[in-house]
């Protein structure tokens, strides 16, 4: 470790993404928790047995204090917030921010970032956690929440993510976008990463079990029916449900011929030369879910893919189920985001003349 790396403690872990974008930029992880025990040994494969897996809430009431950090990051649930879930006032996982501002004030740290959906930063919620935080001492100016495009900072994925940066050394601005776009053609045949490898155009590799996977191995999808391949096949490049109404009423749903509005991405087709014009979710393999049909390939996207997508090397490892690992994918930080929020940070504390500790040891396994 140099002298200008920072320890950080990763909440509501999930698989990494977060930590994986804070450790390219020069953090040393030390501890997350998660309290699912497939994610946990996911982020354990891939950064190290300091993975606790436990409710958020027990640890910042019960360890918290035990621990200390330069930086705490995570996303608390987005589901009470998200669009998807009706944006519920009464969901319980609306107020777990402040379990997490618990934590990050029981160990002291210098800066904490929040990730979650844009309708946090609209909410309730997100203005009270906001004016905490600076209650706590931490500057959070207009430059240092808001809303970023994950394709603006290299990553092959429309999808658009809320941060709040909080700091005791000074306002930290979000990012810039970059000049760095990536289409998913890139993404699938060069790769995002040294080491990766160009992804056939079907899949081939069988889904082994008991043991780590990494992406070749996550080449797997759905087995669609003879019915749902008639309707992939009517679906151009750019397409979605209504080139399926167009061509072939008679193969449409009725529940989609009801609904005349909305829902475009819906059986919809990704594009080549562009990034992909959806959120990789955690339902990415049933294109009846969003914009998950292969650009090429009358089939919907496999789990290798979608981690491409996130932008998720192909070294990183897994584990769980094919539906936990989805879960997985589908609900993490695009790792190359997170590196471009971090990399705003290291400088801020490298600029702030802050110095470093040595990170503590990891949990015994």
């Amino acid at each position: 470790m140099g002298n200008d790396d920072f320890t950080m403690i990763d909440l509501f872990a999930g698989a990494g993404g977060l930590t994986l974008g804070f450790r390219e930029a020069g953090f040393t992880p030390i501890l997350g928790v998660e309290r699912e025990s497939a994610f946990a040994e996911t982020y354990a494969a891939n950064f190290g047995r300091h993975c606790i897996a436990s409710d958020v809430e027990r640890f910042a009431d019960e360890e918290a204090g035990d621990h200390s950090a330069d930086i705490v990051i995570g996303g608390p649930p987005c589901q009470g917030f998200s669009n998807l879930t009706q944006n519920r006032a009464d969901d319980p996982r609306r107020v777990l921010w402040r379990d997490y501002l618990k934590v990050v004030e029981k160990v002291d740290a210098k800066v904490f970032v929040v990730e979650n959906v844009p309708n946090l930063l609209t909410s309730d919620e997100g203005r009270t956690l906001i004016r905490e935080a600076r209650q706590l001492g931490y500057r959070i100016d207009d430059s240092s929440h808001g809303v970023l495009l994950a394709s603006d900072h290299g990553v092959p994925q429309n999808r658009r993510r809320a941060f709040i940066v909080g700091s005791r050394i000074g306002a930290i601005p979000l990012p810039e976008p970059s000049d760095t776009r990536c289409s998913v053609r890139t993404a699938f045949e060069r790769g995002l990463h040294s080491g990766d490898r160009p992804i056939p155009l079907d899949p081939a590799v069988d889904f082994p079990s008991q043991r780590p996977l990494r992406g070749p191995d996550l080449h797997v999808g759905r087995n669609p029916t003879e019915l749902s391949r008639k309707r992939y096949r009517l679906i151009p490049p750019g397409g979605n449900r209504f080139d399926l109404l167009r061509e072939a009423p008679e193969l449409t749903p009725d529940c989609w011929k009801r609904k005349t509005s909305g829902g475009t991405d819906i059986f919809g087709r990704l594009t080549w030369d562009e990034p992909a014009r959806c959120t990789i979710r955690t339902e990415f393999y049933k294109p009846e879910k969003g914009r998950y049909l292969h650009p090429e390939a009358h089939r919907p996207l496999t789990h290798w893919e979608a981690a491409r997508l996130q932008s998720f090397p192909d070294d990183f490892l897994w584990h769980g189920t094919r539906i936990q690992i989805a879960t997985q994918i589908g609900n993490a930080v695009p790792p190359l985001l997170a590196a471009a929020v971090a990399r705003q940070v290291h400088q801020a504390l490298v600029s702030a003349g802050v110095t470093a500790p040595r990170p503590m040891p990891a949990l015994a396994t």
